[in-house]
């Protein structure tokens, strides 16, 4: 009972008492007013004999106060008030808010576990598919089938980890800092978080597509079957026979690199930015078969790929494709193509002239090498373009190269799903020498010239005749 009717009601006794002192109703008259009285329970017939007015007056008015207190609208504790900003239990059924709910809710409701769950639930089925999926892209880069599968692969990590949010909650949080680009800043403050939690979760979901989910998605072509389907596609688009990927260099620009960096020197790239080297193999779906990020802007695209384990691979062997064929008498296996900043090998071929020098043979050869190697410019530009945290990357420098690994994976599962393509960022003109041949590598360089020639004289016959 609210402790104000309590004082009004004591009050009344003791005013009822005054009136008609022959019907008191209280124990005490010295007891004072400010403390709750102790009631005792008057007779009945004591009421009745009394030949004062006051006790009607009394119940006439005790009942009118208690049903103004009853009517009352009760203060909610502050405390025990859900904030709709805040983090709540995954296992809450609680209805979660409509669109007009949230419309007048601040900012930041939008981006609740609760508004979340009305979309990724109720609200999603109700869109056709189209419209569904038009949106979930624009919000988290992908469609919803897509993001599903993400979540479903990731959860039993993520559940692992003991995170106190939803799998799918924290999935979508990053993937809309990762196709967005924004900052640990800016989601920290839609969402209600601190911007090292944003970090963490960032950091988390990025090393669990980077490590958990490349061996499945990011594969080099070594069954049969998929040499043959790349090579057919490879040679339908060039007319050069055995050709199984494209290979090429991107800086991955930097936001910001520590005043006191050791070596800050080395991660600017040809083109003045702060940045590392992401290297890449496509195939004819501008699908990434082998990522590498080892190395900072500064460093030359050959000093990059010779670091790598791809490279390490083809020269030792490691990796052998079971598919030759012959070449005016020369066995060519399967090979990458990439410009002059790569070196000349057996297993990477490379323009015979930069400017267009060499013979028709030669130059038609270099022609359609570099038709083949568009595909993989045109992938980088798609990853950058779907996930425009690469044009400024604005993670700890630590934690850099696994979001690119990250975004590559996130590349493949989108172009596998043949989700629409966004619009291809475009790379500045490249502007490298030719690379010198090293000693260790002169075996491959020579026998790679001779493939090469082969390959341009064949290629100019086959054209000439038709």
């Amino acid at each position: 009972m609210d402790e104000s009717f309590l004082l009004m009601l004591s009050n009344l006794l003791h005013l009822h008492n005054t009136l008609d002192p022959t019907t008191s109703l209280i124990s005490s008259p010295s007891t004072p007013s400010v403390s709750f009285p102790s009631l005792s329970s008057p007779s009945p017939s004591s009421l009745l004999s009394s030949s004062s007015a006051a006790p009607l007056l009394f119940f006439t008015l005790a009942s009118l106060l208690s049903f103004l207190a009853s009517s009352k609208p009760r203060k909610q504790n502050p405390d025990t008030t859900t904030n709709c900003n805040n983090i709540t239990n995954p296992s809450d059924n609680s209805v979660p808010p409509t669109a007009s709910d949230n419309s007048a809710l601040p900012d930041t409701a939008a981006f609740s576990v609760a508004a979340f769950r009305a979309l990724s639930t109720e609200h999603i089925w109700s869109l056709e598919a189209p419209l569904r999926d038009a949106h979930w892209r624009s919000l988290y880069g992908l469609s919803y089938p897509v993001f599903t599968t993400v979540v479903d692969k990731l959860k039993p990590h993520i559940t692992a980890s003991n995170l106190s949010l939803p799998s799918d909650y924290a999935v979508a949080m990053v993937l809309s800092r990762l196709a967005h680009g924004y900052s640990a800043t800016t989601l920290a403050s839609r969402y209600s978080l601190e911007p090292y939690l944003i970090s963490k979760i960032t950091n988390m979901v990025t090393r669990l597509l980077a490590t958990k989910l490349y061996p499945e998605f990011i594969k080099i072509p070594v069954s049969r079957r998929r040499l043959i389907e790349t090579t057919q596609a490879f040679e339908e688009l060039t007319s050069l026979p055995n050709m199984c990927g494209a290979i090429d260099g991107s800086p991955i620009k930097l936001h910001r690199i520590a005043s006191d960096q050791s070596g800050g020197n080395l991660y600017k790239c040809s083109y003045g930015f702060p940045s590392i080297l992401l290297q890449v193999v496509a195939d004819h779906k501008k699908v990434f078969w082998d990522v590498c990020v080892k190395a900072p802007g500064a460093i030359d695209d050959a000093t990059h790929f010779r670091d790598s384990l791809l490279y390490n691979r083809l020269v030792s062997g490691d990796v052998v494709w079971d598919k030759m064929i012959n070449i005016r008498g020369h066995h060519v296996r399967p090979y990458v193509v990439g410009d002059w900043c790569y070196p000349l090998l057996s297993f990477l071929m490379t323009p015979f002239s930069p400017n267009g020098a060499g013979t028709p043979a030669q130059n038609l050869f270099d022609g359609m090498l570099m038709k083949g190697r568009s595909v993989v410019v045109e992938a980088i530009g798609l990853l950058k373009g779907r996930w425009k945290i690469l044009q400024d990357l604005n993670v700890g420098l630590n934690h850099a190269p696994q979001t690119i690994v990250a975004c590559c994976v996130l590349h493949n599962l989108c172009q596998v799903a043949r989700e629409p393509e966004p619009e291809i960022w475009k790379e500045p003109d490249e502007n490298g020498s030719p690379t010198r041949v090293l000693e260790n590598e002169k075996s491959f360089h020579y026998f790679g010239g001779s493939l090469r020639q082969a390959l341009a004289d064949d290629l100019h016959q086959r054209l000439s005749s038709r």
